[in-house]
């Protein structure tokens, strides 16, 4: 429930506020004077407060001073039976969020309240989006080429230099877009993204410029674009090769012009937008077919990006899936997990065709599908991961059928062991093998019995 702060000398003007907001379903206390309101400020989180600006001692605008450095102040409505411009002026300037005079109007008293609680919860939705860019923007990695990339980072984020990303799906294009706008000038502003391959090509004009009502079939009202959303920020491209070439020309000229016409309207509008631009395809190559503008190409390709895939970073893999356990342990709720160097061995003997993405995902099915382990092994690792890593350490790409055969017998006896801790005789009950038989089996497969 909303909690609201009365803070008036008039013992009177105190009761007839905590009469009419109480009617309105808001919790509210109330005290009359400065020190009096400090006092309960370090007790409870107010979100409004109704401050007085003439009290005895302490008055409004000094103790407004003290609310304003608090963490995560409320928001602060000054009243006073005699103010002034000029004293309207200095407490919007300490950070108060409007003034009212008295006689208070209960219609606009209300309504105040109403849009200080909506401001309010705009600026926690604010810090919190903030916060989850900041998480989006921590790039893992201490090999040698992710040490490159953040240093690149770090010296062309504070440009205005147009970038584009190059890399494989899943390596984290989104994530280096996300690094260079938390580290700009622009980091204050709006990070906008749109992914150009998954928006139908009748509709990413729209998605991008934006529409008037009318212009089109279903274009039922105004709808503001990507492009002026991103104004004053960062506008990211993502998978720009798949854009039709008539979209690409569009954002060729607002490019060139910093400006754009929404669809169905003839008013230019004018921006100031940086563009970062990701892609997972060979554009030089695309350009050949005719399937990219050249033009195009190089205005995006100001400051080239080149994010590894990461079977070329694979000693990154265990701060990753490290990394990864402890995000999922605390989406889920669960305890911090540990993770074997057995199984991280696996894992970095993995090609990983779908990159950190991929890993992620592993990392992701291991927590939820066992929910009470705390140590995860090589066996609660995907079959997927764990018999490619296991014929990859057994040299057999590209080797005989044979050669393969003897790698998945060995990688699945392995498994069983695993499961059963070890013991020989309950792994030859599971594999329907008799005991003596998997000693030899084992022994063929270079597997040591455990003492």
């Amino acid at each position: 429930m909303t909690q609201i702060l009365i803070v008036d000398d008039e013992t009177g003007i105190r009761e007839s506020l905590t009469g009419i907001l109480e009617d309105e379903d808001y919790q509210t206390a109330a005290c009359a004077s400065g020190e009096e309101c400090l006092e309960l400020l370090r007790k409870t989180n107010f979100d409004v407060i109704l401050l007085d600006v003439w009290l005895p001692g302490m008055d409004g605008l000094e103790a407004l001073a003290k609310i304003r450095v608090m963490n995560d102040p409320p928001e602060v409505i000054m009243i006073s039976g005699h103010g002034t411009i000029e004293t309207a002026v200095r407490a919007t300037k300490l950070g108060a969020y409007d003034f009212a005079e008295k006689p208070l109007s209960l219609e606009k008293t209300l309504i105040l309240i109403k849009n200080a609680i909506e401001a309010r919860r705009l600026r926690h939705e604010n810090r919190d989006l903030r916060k989850q860019l900041q998480v989006k923007s921590v790039i893992v990695g201490d090999s040698v080429p992710m040490k490159a990339l953040r240093q690149q980072i770090g010296l062309m984020a504070p440009t205005n230099g147009r970038v584009l990303i190059y890399g494989e799906s899943g390596t984290g294009k989104e994530l280096v877009a996300h690094a260079i706008h938390m580290q700009s000038l622009r980091k204050d502003e709006t990070f906008v993204e749109i992914n150009c391959a998954a928006i139908p090509e009748d509709l990413i004009e729209s998605e991008l410029f934006g529409h008037r009502k009318l212009s089109f079939p279903g274009a039922t009202d105004d709808k503001e674009g990507k492009v002026q959303k991103a104004d004053r920020g960062t506008l990211f491209l993502d998978e720009v090769g798949d854009m039709s070439l008539k979209t690409q020309s569009k954002v060729l000229r607002t490019l060139e012009q910093q400006r754009f016409t929404p669809v169905g309207s003839d008013d230019p509008i004018t921006v100031d937008t940086r563009v970062i631009a990701s892609t997972n395809k060979d554009l030089e190559e695309e350009i050949s077919r005719g399937n990219f503008r050249e033009d195009l190409f190089y205005r995006l390709n100001v400051i080239p990006f080149v994010v590894p895939p990461l079977r070329e970073r694979k000693e990154d893999i265990p701060l990753l899936a490290r990394h990864f356990l402890k995000e999922f342990a605390s989406a889920y709720g669960r305890r911090p997990r540990e993770i074997t160097d057995d199984a991280i061995g696996v894992l970095m003997r993995y090609t990983w065709p779908g990159n950190v993405r991929e890993l992620r995902n592993v990392i992701e099915r291991i927590v939820i599908m066992n929910p009470t382990t705390s140590r995860f092994e090589r066996k609660h690792l995907p079959p997927l991961v764990y018999r490619d890593g296991s014929r990859r350490a057994a040299g057999t790409e590209g080797s005989t059928l044979h050669q393969a055969r003897a790698a998945y017998e060995r990688d699945y006896i392995l498994k069983k062991l695993d499961e059963n801790h070890g013991n020989v005789s309950r792994t030859a009950e599971v594999l329907g093998l008799e005991r003596s038989h998997l000693y030899r089996k084992m022994k063929s497969l270079g597997i040591a019995a455990k003492d």
